[in-house]
């Protein structure tokens, strides 16, 4: 077999030649990327002196700002602090904003309204003296409340008219008891069927979320048969629920649902009942007719024992 020829092995075919034009081209753009990628993507870049110097600016502003902040101290006037008159103060607003009496509002209120301990701890004692709020601009005299948060609770502040200092102490309206650490708590009892959301924000450890949950349990019940509903409802732990029981007081009916004439979309919506039951129960009218007493629920293969009891209280045949 004959040898090729040494210069054939440099010889390059015409496809050979254009790849390798191909390569040198992309070889050469890669080494000048660099000087021409600050030409397409023009960025101001920082720097590092003046990076320091806008740390150093920063830095001479927040200590500034730290020398002209304003130290509260005490005074002369019934407040503790004088405020300045600069407008570039601006009071932190904290807290949830509801009516309230002042001559009856536990310290977890006054915590929830967004004052401070010490703050609190003031008005306890004032009113473990004695001391009453005759009208709302009477908070203004609170040692330690700023000037700017009493007119902020002005216009929920709702006095209760003819309530005497010896009423404010009856076991049935008002017990304080103070504590190890001289605060004073206050105990309401409140009407849980008829009481609003303030009501129940009062009690500790009932936030406004919580409260909106135990109304909004009542009403789909029908109202409360007993105290013992309450801590069903759902995010409200046993802890708190012994906590406020105490002071949950019960009068009033429920409402009744008549079995024999409501609709399903009625019956399905009871937190008791929903839909497996009241299907059964128009099911049940459908093919035998009226019930004659709540008891003929127990004819249902779903209703037992305790699910007639917890039931009844709401039911009718009439």
């Amino acid at each position: 077999m004959p040898s090729k020829s040494p210069h054939t092995f440099f010889y390059f075919t015409r496809k050979d030649r254009r790849g390798s034009l191909f390569l040198l081209i992309i070889v050469l753009l890669l080494c000048f990327i660099p000087f021409f990628y600050p030409l397409l993507f023009n960025k101001k870049v920082t720097e590092d002196v003046q990076l320091d110097a806008a740390l150093l600016a920063l830095k001479t502003k927040q200590a500034a700002a730290s020398q002209n902040r304003y130290t509260p101290k005490q005074g002369d006037d019934y407040r503790p602090y004088d405020y300045p008159a600069s407008s570039t103060y601006t009071a932190r607003v904290k807290g949830t904003l509801f009516n309230f009496d002042p001559n009856l509002l536990p310290a977890e209120g006054w915590k929830k309204l967004g004052l401070r301990d010490k703050t609190i701890n003031t008005i306890l004692n004032f009113r473990a003296k004695g001391g009453r709020f005759r009208q709302p601009e009477d908070i203004k005299k609170i040692w330690g409340l700023f000037p700017d948060e009493a007119e902020r609770l002005i216009p929920y502040v709702q006095i209760a008219a003819n309530v005497s200092n010896n009423e404010l102490y009856k076991n049935n309206s008002a017990e304080y008891k103070p504590k190890s650490n001289g605060s004073i708590k206050a105990m309401i009892p409140i009407e849980i069927n008829s009481a609003d959301t303030a009501a129940f924000i009062a009690l500790p450890g009932i936030g406004s979320k919580l409260s909106q949950r135990i109304i909004n349990f009542r009403d789909k019940l029908g109202g409360f048969y007993m105290v013992d509903q309450v801590k069903e409802t759902f995010g409200l732990s046993d802890s708190v629920f012994q906590k406020i029981k105490p002071q949950l007081l019960l009068t009033g009916e429920v409402k009744k649902i008549n079995i024999n004439t409501a609709r399903l979309d009625e019956l399905k919506v009871h937190p008791y009942i929903k839909y497996p039951l009241a299907n059964a129960i128009v099911q049940y009218r459908t093919q035998h007719g009226a019930f004659k007493s709540v008891e003929d629920l127990k004819k249902l293969m779903i209703v037992n024992d305790e699910l007639l009891n917890k039931v009844r209280p709401y039911l009718s045949i009439d």
